[in-house]
């Protein structure tokens, strides 16, 4: 049976899996593919910790070059992160004609299209299902199985860490801060979580999936990018009095000609299957013209289940290789027809908005005055009892109404005598 040399740069959690999975199903993989997986070389600049998995010390090198240099290694597999050394790592295999597998997402997100411009000079190829989702097979969902659909839209829940957060809250009724600090001490958030909790790890995701959906080339300064620090246990508890549950979502959609890419905490109703998403686990809900809803659900995150998307992507290489047929699939997605990155200002929705309003006659009607200046109607309001003099807590929840136009409806709501602190503004995806 024919060898398939691997060369993996990055022994690290990920890295460490994939060689683990090789070596646990290589004989497995060989048996429906043909072809034997073989771990020629492993660089890494740590070469002494224990990672969990006994590998021949004569595979191990801290010199990445070398590995990509080898002739009889068929396939690198990039698991280091960050998008420095990894881009030049990449590129140097693609200028050697060697396919490349990665999960580097914000790699992808930032300089995704020179990459697979070389790869596709080259006659080569970059797979990345990994990059999104972890172990759920969305990448080639997208890339292969919907082939056939015009995409309508994306919702996902793309963050282990961040679904986590939002899960405790409501069920236990914790506050962001204490939540934050277990996920922290259970190994599901970094000790620094900005990436996460601040929204940049989903927005990464829905680049990709924008790219693989419409073939939209979008940067990440051109899109809303919210997180969810700080969000309140309040706003938990009256999102679901109000019928909705809070998460973290990537939201990639068409509306006529243009894209809607944006990454923020949104309300959902109760009765979504979006909604049902507890935990770490992550979920992409993919609207089709011809499938309508498919959801894919899983383990986003994690050695193993990571371990085996990179594995599969390997497999895909090996069978492409063995039949002279790369290149198969468009590595970034083809759109249909000329499409544009809607402006974020132009984005149509509804909101939740909380204020903090004296309680005195008046008062709301200033707020609802202001709300129609700006063309936004009000569709409810909720108010709990108070005393009167005293600034309490008033929920307005619009019609569907224009970014744009809400922004300039919060600055101006801000500037009336009856209000303190800025409104929280939660948009809602229905």
């Amino acid at each position: 049976m024919n060898e398939f040399g691997i060369g993996v740069l990055g022994f690290g959690t990920v890295g460490a899996g994939v060689v683990q999975g090789l070596q646990d199903n290589g004989d497995l993989i060989a048996s429906r593919l043909g072809v034997q997986p073989v771990v020629r070389a492993i660089a890494d600049l740590d070469l002494t910790t224990d990672r969990g998995v006994h590998v021949n010390p004569d595979l191990l090198t801290t010199d990445a070059e070398a590995v990509i240099d080898n002739p009889d290694i068929n396939v690198i597999v990039e698991l280091i992160g960050g998008t420095n050394i990894a881009r030049d790592f990449i590129t140097r295999a693609l200028e050697a004609g060697k396919p490349v597998v990665t999960a580097n997402k914000a790699l992808l997100a930032k300089h995704g299209e020179e990459l697979f411009a070389l790869a596709e000079s080259k006659s080569t190829e970059i797979y990345f299902g990994a990059s999104v989702g972890g172990g759920i097979p969305i990448i080639r969902a997208l890339r292969e199985g919907l082939i056939a659909n015009h995409v309508h839209s994306i919702h996902g829940i793309l963050n282990g860490t961040c679904n986590y957060i939002l899960t405790r809250m409501e069920e236990d009724g914790m506050a962001f801060d204490t939540v934050l600090a277990e996920a922290q001490e259970k190994g599901f958030a970094e000790a620094d979580p900005a990436l996460d909790i601040d929204g940049m790890d989903t927005a990464h995701k829905a680049v990709i999936l924008g790219r693989l959906a419409y073939g939209l080339h979008a940067s990440l300064d051109d899109i809303t990018i919210e997180g969810i620090r700080g969000l309140s246990e309040a706003d938990i508890k009256l999102a679901r009095g109000l019928g909705y549950r809070i998460k973290l979502l990537a939201i990639v959609k068409k509306v006529g000609s243009e894209i809607d890419v944006r990454v923020h905490p949104a309300m959902v109703p109760l009765d979504h299957v979006i909604a049902s998403i507890r935990g770490v686990f992550n979920a992409v809900l993919v609207d089709g013209d011809m499938t309508g809803d498919t959801l894919y659900y899983g383990k986003g995150a994690g050695r193993e289940p990571t371990a085996s998307t990179v594995i599969g992507d390997i497999g895909d290489i090996m069978k492409n290789l063995q039949a002279g047929s790369a290149r198969r699939f468009p590595p970034s997605g083809n759109g249909v027809g000329t499409v544009s990155l809607m402006s974020p200002g132009d984005v149509r929705t509804r909101y939740y908005l909380r204020l903090s309003l004296l309680d005195q006659p008046g008062t709301l009607s200033q707020v609802a005055a202001t709300l129609g200046e700006h063309g936004i109607s009000i569709a409810s309001v909720l108010q709990q009892e108070s005393h009167a003099g005293d600034y309490v807590p008033v929920v307005v929840v619009t019609h569907e109404a224009v970014e744009s136009d809400c922004d300039a409806a919060i600055q101006s709501i801000m500037q009336l005598d009856v209000v303190h602190d800025r409104p929280v503004r939660i948009r809602i995806e229905e």
